[in-house]
């Protein structure tokens, strides 16, 4: 299993890593466009008062994979129990099945769940849950959305992260102080309008797949870990184990011969 992770590592940590620079690069520009621009230009932009938060958590369908799971999903929880205690209505959606099977367990009613996508991320699984995404926060089924994944950092390190994906507040400099310099200028063709129509959908799509394939490299990554420590440990364990019948199998020969002996000495008497 760990031979079969590393070679999966691989090919979704180049991916990531390739993917990654683009991704940022699309939030820069938009976060530029958006500084400038009116809420009301584009429906994903709107703000409405926080009363239902749709949380989306992404774990795996299979398990030995360490604590990557466990980790995640200790987070969720308790980012939705503290929502609930702020007297905010709570949406789940979830990704793989060990999240989907922790929270029915507990009776937490999910919204969605997207499964099977484990070593087999693509794009369109980004932009099917993109495009979910997008449609119910424009109707108003909720007015928030929270994406938590684990962030890979290295080949023993992946860090859990909470990424407020709707509404675009932290692309649009929410918070930021006025007269804050742009870091770029641009021409709008056709129009501002138009630009965000195209752009906005995108980036949300662009997210999803970036935090997918970090998921992704982080759970090989924690499999990969886990399957080492497994190999080490049975190899301990072999040990003691063969060192113990050793002793038990020596310590019946020495009583074996014991009798032996004494059976000879009491015949010579």
């Amino acid at each position: 299993m760990k031979m079969v992770a590393a070679a999966k590592m691989r090919k979704v940590q180049d991916r990531m890593l390739n993917f990654r620079p683009y991704a940022s690069r699309m939030q820069t520009v938009l976060s530029d466009l958006a500084r400038v621009s009116e809420r009301e230009i584009h429906p994903l932009l709107y703000l409405r008062p926080r009363k239902t938060v749709e949380v989306i958590i992404l774990t795996s369908d299979k398990g030995l994979c360490g604590a990557f799971n466990t980790n995640i999903l200790k987070a969720g929880a308790n980012y939705i129990n503290s929502l609930k205690k702020d007297g905010v209505e709570v949406s789940v959606n979830v990704v793989g099945r060990k999240a989907r099977d922790y929270f029915r367990r507990r009776n937490v009613p999910l919204r969605k769940q997207w499964l099977g996508l484990s070593g087999r991320i693509t794009y369109a699984n980004a932009q099917e849950i993109a495009s979910d995404l997008s449609e119910n926060y424009i109707n108003e089924t909720f007015d928030e959305v929270i994406v938590i994944y684990n962030e890979f950092k290295s080949m023993i390190s992946q860090k859990v992260t909470s990424m407020k994906l709707l509404p675009l507040g932290s692309i649009a400099g929410e918070g930021e102080q006025k007269g804050e310099a742009v870091t770029a200028d641009y021409l709008y063709e056709p129009t501002r309008a138009a630009i965000f129509e195209r752009l906005l959908p995108k980036y949300i799509e662009i997210q999803i797949y970036r935090a997918l394939l970090e998921s992704s490299a982080a759970e090989e990554a924690s499999r990969m870990t886990a399957m080492e420590n497994a190999t080490k440990n049975c190899s301990e364990m072999i040990t003691k184990v063969t060192l113990l019948a050793n002793k038990v199998r020596q310590a019946g020969i020495t009583k074996d011969l014991m009798d032996i002996v004494g059976g000879v000495e009491a015949l010579k008497e």
